[in-house]
Parts: structure tokens; C-alpha cells; sequence
């Protein structure tokens, strides 16, 4: 599955391209969910002018992305992969195997959320959200949504190392060895948190791009 998010933001990335968005003058409200799946509450339009969250602020974002449908949706999805690979053997198949695969996955989402969302980012003064930056080319707006894997801003509006979504990932792929007994080594650990990093920089480039691939697809959908 992190594959196709990852394929699915390249799509969405090179069908951008070449599309200059220099002359946009306001910036446009996020959609709640990307592909209608995908939570988007953390998207913030603009970075400026910038105001920053307090930590009540930081936890509702956590549960709106925990608890959305979409987040449902998506531990359903990860689950039905870990037991079509029989990633987890000790967790068995059929239903009941299923029913294993999808409580581990829902329980990898919520506490990812909460981690990097929340509790880091309180902890350690920092802003979880992802600022689009919607104009110049292609390729520039590529290179700021990977960045921001690597970046974040303070509470205070300065550029720093993105500490909670590194620690926050690393802590919650700690968490997570108490509920998958087949996966418990170092290199089982960095393999869990090289994928969820991808995964929120393939979701980072998702957040660019799809307004305006909304708009282009939405239009001709529309007929105009």
C-alpha cells in the first residue's frame, strides 16, 4: 500500500508539472481528504501570515486525522496487504487472522498521529502542519514537500529540523514492537520507520499537488 500512495503522488506530481502557478493571488481552503480517503486536516493553505498552535490545537488535529473515515479506510487497506504478504505469520489468516491485521494497522495510524501530530510537537515546541506553497514550477514545489519531511517551523515561525515527525515515527514503531511479535529486530524497526517516513513524504507531495489536480480533472468532470 505505500507503494501505491507512493506511485499514486508521482502521478499527481508529474501530471503538475510545467503548470505555473505564480499568478494565483489567495490561496485556496484544504479539502478534508485527499482522493477522499486520505485525511488533509494538518494542510494548511498558506504559510503566511503565520499563527501558530497551541497544544489543545495540535491534539485536535491528532484525532481528526486518528479518527477520520479515511483512517479506516486505510488500516483496512494495510491490513489486507500484511495478510495477503503474511507479513506477520503469528497473526494467522481468515477472519480472525484479518481481524489481528486490521486492530495492529488502525493502532499504527492512531498512535503515528498522535506522535507526530501531538505529543512531539507539544513536547518540542514545533508545528505539524504541512504549508503548501502552491506556486512556481513543478519540480520546486516537489523539492519543498519532501523537504518538509526534513523541516518544520517552531511555534515561534522559525525553520528548524523536523524532530517530531522523525522521533514521533521512531517513537511509535517502538510502541508498536508490543503488538507484532514476528517483527521485533533493529533492522525489522528501521525497515517500519523508512516506510512510514515515505509514506508521509508521498502524502507531503499528495497535499501539494492535489488542488490542482482537483481543479484541472473536477472541470473537465464538469464539462467545462
Amino acid at each position: 500500500m505505500d507503494r501505491v500512495l507512493v506511485a499514486t503522488s508521482l502521478f499527481l506530481m508529474f501530471s503538475a508539472l510545467g503548470q505555473d502557478n505564480a499568478q494565483q493571488t489567495s490561496p485556496e481552503p484544504a479539502p478534508k481528504r485527499i482522493l477522499g480517503i486520505i485525511p488533509n486536516y494538518r494542510t494548511s493553505p498558506s504559510l503566511v501570515p503565520y499563527q501558530p498552535l497551541a497544544p489543545k490545537q495540535k491534539f485536535k488535529l491528532a484525532t481528526q486525522d486518528a479518527f477520520d473515515r479515511g483512517t479506516f479506510i486505510l488500516a483496512a487497506l494495510f491490513a489486507g496487504q500484511g495478510q495477503l504478504t503474511n507479513s506477520n505469520p503469528s497473526f494467522g489468516q481468515g477472519v480472525k487472522g484479518y481481524a489481528r491485521y486490521y486492530g495492529t494497522s488502525f493502532a499504527d495510524w492512531v498512535i503515528g498521529d498522535y506522535m507526530t501530530e501531538a505529543v512531539f510537537p507539544t513536547l518540542l515546541h514545533q508545528d505539524p502542519r504541512y504549508f503548501r506553497r502552491g506556486t512556481g514550477s513543478g519540480w520546486s514545489r516537489l523539492r519543498y514537500a519532501a523537504g518538509q519531511i526534513i523541516w518544520t517551523h517552531s511555534d515561534s515561525g522559525r525553520t528548524q529540523f523536523n524532530f517530531s515527525e522523525i522521533g514521533g515515527n521512531a517513537a511509535a514503531v517502538a510502541i508498536s514492537n508490543a503488538y507484532y511479535p514476528d517483527n521485533r529486530t533493529a533492522t525489522d524497526a528501521a525497515s517500519r520507520l523508512g516506510t512510514q517516513i515515505g509514506v508521509d513524504m508521498a502524502s507531503n507531495i499528495l497535499k501539494e499537488f492535489w488542488p490542482d489536480l482537483y481543479r484541472k480533472f473536477g472541470r473537465k468532470r464538469g464539462g467545462k
